[in-house]
């Protein structure tokens, strides 16, 4: 699989899986069977309460730790400084390695008025060696403006809900003008009525593609991380199965057009909304 440079220096795959809602033993015979299926980057979360899942199942899949690119994200609730650097040793204890591939703050929770001083914490981190990449979740330009007058840092990765009914169009072309990979998260909509959308049926069947895998390529086409999630075998391999055909520009613009601006799922407005 290919891979997309960062302003860091590192980089990273092209795809991701995501591992929300795997727990327990289903949750790490899923995330094992990822990898065995070639997949490398790996995204959890604090709040997701399964980083002991995913750390089990890289222990059992017997892919070395240096081929795994491990996420995870600090929650809302500790985004104090001294709050943020416990709750990344913690993560790191939990996943049962020594460090993290990539941290994010999850959500601004602008109200708050705490992620600076989170992202300060998360800078100390990198520097100690706990994390190698540092970025966010659902920050708009303001928020990440904000980093940079404050901090000078900017972040490498701004994970966000992005899917054909909300593709985001602007802040991916911020995110771009600043160096910032952008990662989907729900990149098929989580299995919305877009995936039954009579203009990706058409473009699947004209590509003898399936559509999450029209939407997949459609997501790499625009230089974005997809990051699904499926627990059976044959579905994970589909995901990852998209570097044999390519979408023409006319493709692209029919998906385009497919968005909404109420086309979040569950109204999440980062300028708003808090998470914790």
């Amino acid at each position: 699989m290919k891979q997309l440079n960062m302003l860091d220096g590192q980089v990273i795959p092209q795809i991701g899986f995501g591992t929300y809602k795997l727990n327990g033993a289903h949750g790490t015979h899923a995330i094992v069977n990822a990898l065995e299926q070639g997949y490398r980057l790996l995204d959890t979360a604090y709040n997701y309460e399964n980083e002991g899942t995913v750390g089990k199942a890289i222990e059992m899949s017997g892919v070395s730790r240096e081929q795994i690119m491990i996420t995870s994200k600090l929650p809302g609730r500790y985004q104090t400084y001294d709050d943020a650097l416990t709750a990344i040793q913690e993560s790191i204890y939990r996943l049962g390695v020594d460090y993290l591939d990539l941290y994010l703050i999850h959500w601004p929770n602008p109200k708050q008025g705490k992620y600076v001083e989170a992202w300060r914490a998360m800078i100390a981190a990198q520097k100690a060696g706990l994390i190698k990449s540092i970025g966010v979740c659902n920050f708009l330009p303001e928020h990440i403006d904000t980093l940079q007058q404050e901090t000078g840092v900017l972040p490498v990765v701004n994970q966000i809900e992005l899917h054909p009914y909300f593709n985001q169009e602007a802040l991916v072309q911020y995110n771009t003008s600043k160096g910032i990979v952008t990662q989907a998260w729900s990149p098929l909509g989580r299995a919305s009525s877009v995936i039954n959308d009579e203009n990706l049926v058409e473009i699947a069947t004209k590509h003898n593609k399936t559509i999450p895998q029209v939407i997949l390529k459609w997501h790499v086409q625009n230089g974005v991380v997809p990051i699904p999630k499926s627990t059976t075998v044959s579905r994970q391999l589909q995901n990852i199965d998209i570097f044999d055909f390519s979408l023409d520009n006319n493709d692209i613009e029919k998906i385009n057009a497919l968005t909404r601006v109420d086309g979040r799922r569950k109204d999440q407005d980062p300028a708003i909304y808090e998470e914790f």
